[in-house]
């Protein structure tokens, strides 16, 4: 079950006002969830502002928006998912 606060986020990052396509962006946001664990980040805090850039990112390159920015929404998500599987801070455990 994706968090509405998230999925309001990304509805709003798209530029969707209505909710009809709540389905369809819920998946995506599962899908760059996802993504990012098998790229090595293993801290995906819904509320953390690069976790939600990144998906983001994901979801505007995956879903076509502004077809003509959709490679570099790709390129985007790409970079930031690699800095985030490389940092620290994203892709070790927790000891709390």
């Amino acid at each position: 079950m994706v968090n509405q606060e998230l999925l309001a986020k990304i509805r709003k990052s798209l530029r969707i006002s209505h909710t009809k396509l709540d389905d369809e962006i819920s998946e995506l946001i599962e899908a760059a969830k996802l993504d990012l664990k098998i790229s090595g980040v293993i801290k995906i805090d819904e509320a953390d502002p690069l976790i939600i850039r990144a998906i983001s990112l994901y979801a505007k390159s995956a879903s076509g928006y502004f077809e003509q920015m959709a490679e570099r929404y790709d390129q985007s998500y790409k970079m930031l998912k690699i800095s985030l599987a490389l940092a620290g801070d994203y892709n070790q455990e927790s000891i709390n």
